[in-house]
């Protein structure tokens, strides 16, 4: 059982907007911000084309998480409609009148720019890994690509039954960049992240639940009410709490034993001193 009964109400019920981040900017990146008390919900809002992203997508994405209200304790991450994401655009690979497209124009960024270019859409993804928030993926139909790696910035994975997943860079010559190899490795193996990547093929939702992508699958009425019931669960603990052991558990696969130990009673003091 995932949490506490659901209210029925949902998790995007009673919302309050509260959100210092510039309109222009998410209108841009086709994005809606909604903030209730502890809880952020951002949406990918271009359902015409089935929620897919572009560059002002990330760079709407990276201003969320720099001006994120510091009282969010929980973020769930959703698409508009009955598509999580895409993925990249289809019109950014469109050829102009000079036989190139707006992400080969990219390369007309000089030197170094490229890539710092590029580590700042990604920073539009790594922010939902940060220890003072848990972030959740909301997600139904399908996420492609940049959805797919988005779905993996999250903490955890809520799908509906219709949900299904898809890495196609490589069918487009290109590679995942927006921080997606990580998270896909460490949740389901080297050997299977290869596979899924290599061969760009679909991944249902049952596949995904048995190979550790999804944290619950559920039927699409469902989905709501279990991601709320998930919020619910996951603001009831005291915050320092969480945090702390979500950076304990993040550290787990790259420490030593002692070297985790040690962090565990670093942060066992702070606790302990917050509390007295």
């Amino acid at each position: 059982m995932l949490a506490p009964q659901s209210t029925g109400q949902g998790v995007y019920a009673a919302r309050v907007t509260t959100t210092g981040v510039d309109h222009d900017v998410l209108e841009a990146g086709g994005l809606r911000l909604e903030v209730s008390g502890p809880v952020a919900t951002v949406t990918l809002d271009r359902p015409r084309t089935r929620n897919s992203q572009t560059p002002a997508t990330w760079e709407a994405l990276r201003a969320v998480g720099e001006q994120l209200d510091p009282a969010v304790r929980v973020v769930v991450v959703t698409g508009a409609g009955d598509t999580f994401s895409s993925g990249l655009d289809r019109s950014m690979l469109a050829p102009d009148a000079e036989g190139r497209s707006p992400l080969l124009r990219q390369l007309d960024t000089p030197g170094p720019a490229l890539g710092e270019r590029i580590a700042g859409w990604q920073q539009g993804f790594t922010w939902l890994r940060r220890p003072d928030i848990v972030s959740v993926a909301a997600v139904r139909g399908a996420a492609v690509g940049a959805g797919f790696q988005l779905a993996l910035a999250c903490d955890l994975r809520v799908l509906a039954d219709d949900a299904r997943f898809s890495m196609r860079e490589p069918a487009l010559g290109l590679v995942p960049d927006l921080t997606g190899t990580k998270p896909l490795v460490e949740l389901v193996g080297y050997s299977r992240a290869l596979e899924i990547c290599a061969t760009t093929r679909w991944v249902q939702a049952d596949e995904a639940r048995e190979i550790g992508l999804a944290t619950a699958v559920v039927p699409p009425a469902e989905l709501e009410d279990t991601v709320a019931d998930l919020v619910a669960a996951l603001t009831a603990p005291v915050h320092g709490a969480v945090s702390e052991t979500k950076a304990l558990l993040q550290s787990a696969g790259t420490l030593d034993l002692d070297g985790q130990r040690r962090a565990e009673r670093e942060a066992q003091v702070r606790r302990l001193r917050e509390l007295a």
